[in-house]
């Protein structure tokens, strides 16, 4: 590994970070001890502006390059996400997490220290032209921090051209680099389908309007959309995640709840899923002589990393990790992320860094890899320079 020299000496302080953030975990925009915390550590490096309260607790600092303190020149923007989620920790650690019902459990304590380690080496050094904006967002696990970061006019604002971002990856080699040019991770939809039936005695059926057979059928026909509906080359999951209706063994309901999730890449077939939700919803209903609503919940888009910032940065990755050790062309997956939003605003790239064996995301044993601290932020301080260097 070609970690910055720099970095490395000051690992040891990227872990006393981590360990610390990890230790805060906070949900969705309300984020005011790791804000606080994350602000702390940015005055302390010396950046040149500090800009807080963006998305309620999200910020961005600036750091000029060298000869610029007035901001001329290009800047290129970089991201890290710092909200939780709520999930009870198991990992024993003795920097658990002390908000019980919380934890971080996807890393993001990690992704702030990364861009953190960053940022101080590119205060000290300033080997670039232009400017760098560091982007430190609330709620990627919830309702879009990116977004609405966006929407405040980020991109405006401070000038930023371009935008790049990294997200650990359990079960890849330790400081292997992944990613793929265009389509990476899928538009993420969730869906709510009420159901409003007769309730009675469970001895008594014909007396009732059954809630529960309904949901069964809808469950079952809105499986259809993707074996009947879509060209099996077409990249689509309809995954039904909760039923809930009934209280007692002898008594039906009157009413039953389904959720699940839809995830594509092609607008058009999200357009078909959605029309086809609908007819089969309101079909389903009336062959069980129950009302049934639909409610179709658009989420985040899909992450197209652009084709020549995705190319751009696997060169760059090559150069800490070692070419062998990046895959520039990956297949995409299913699973989503709000940084897709940025990647509508401005062309950039988003990429997966290895951290061995560990838990998966999400996972209440799930713990960041401290020894991957320093080459993400060797990854984020070299793009910079590479991306804007001095004549």
């Amino acid at each position: 590994m070609a970690i910055v020299n720099r970095i490395a000496d000051f690992a040891p302080e990227m872990k006393i970070w981590r360990q610390h953030l990890h230790q805060i975990p906070e949900l969705a925009l309300d984020l005011p001890k790791t804000a606080a915390y994350v602000a702390d550590r940015l005055r302390e490096i010396g950046v040149d502006e500090l800009h807080e309260g963006i998305a309620t607790s999200g910020m961005v600092a600036i750091i000029n390059g060298r000869g610029n303190a007035a901001g001329a020149g290009p800047t290129i923007g970089l991201r890290a996400d710092m909200d939780a989620l709520p999930i009870p920790e198991e990992t024993g650690v003795d920097y658990a997490s002390g908000h019980a019902g919380n934890m971080h459990a996807c890393g993001h304590d990690g992704h702030t220290t990364m861009l953190l380690g960053a940022a101080k080496y590119l205060a000290e050094t300033r080997n670039f032209k232009g400017r760098v904006a560091l982007i430190f967002q609330p709620a990627e696990e919830a309702i879009g921090g990116a977004r609405i970061m966006v929407e405040e006019g980020i991109m405006e604002r401070f000038g930023i051209g371009e935008v790049f971002a990294l997200h650990n990856a359990p079960g890849l080699p330790v400081g292997s680099f992944l990613t793929a040019p265009g389509a990476l991770m899928a538009a993420v939809d969730t869906i709510h389908i009420h159901i409003q039936g007769v309730g009675g005695h469970g001895a008594m059926p014909h007396e009732t309007r059954d809630p529960v057979m309904a949901a069964c059928g809808i469950a079952q026909a809105i499986q259809t959309i993707v074996s009947r509906n879509h060209h099996t080359q077409e990249d689509l999951v309809v995954s039904v995640t909760q039923i809930h209706t009934g209280t007692v063994d002898n008594v039906i309901p009157d009413t039953a709840y389904i959720n699940g999730t839809v995830r594509t890449f092609n607008p058009e077939v999200q357009k078909m899923v959605m029309r086809r939700m609908e007819e089969i919803v309101a079909g389903q209903a009336a062959s069980y002589g129950v009302t049934a609503t639909l409610d179709y919940e658009v989420g985040y888009p899909a992450t197209i990393n652009n084709a020549e910032k995705s190319r751009f940065a696997v060169g760059v990755a090559g150069e800490i990790a070692g070419p062998e050790n990046v895959e520039g062309e990956a297949g995409r997956e299913m699973g989503g992320e709000d940084f897709s939003y940025m990647l509508e605003a401005r062309p950039g790239a988003y990429l997966f860094l290895g951290q061995g064996d560990s838990a998966g995301l999400h996972h209440p044993k799930y713990d960041f890899n401290d020894e991957i601290s320093p080459i993400g932020a060797s990854f984020f301080a070299r793009l910079v320079e590479r991306a804007q260097p001095l004549e």
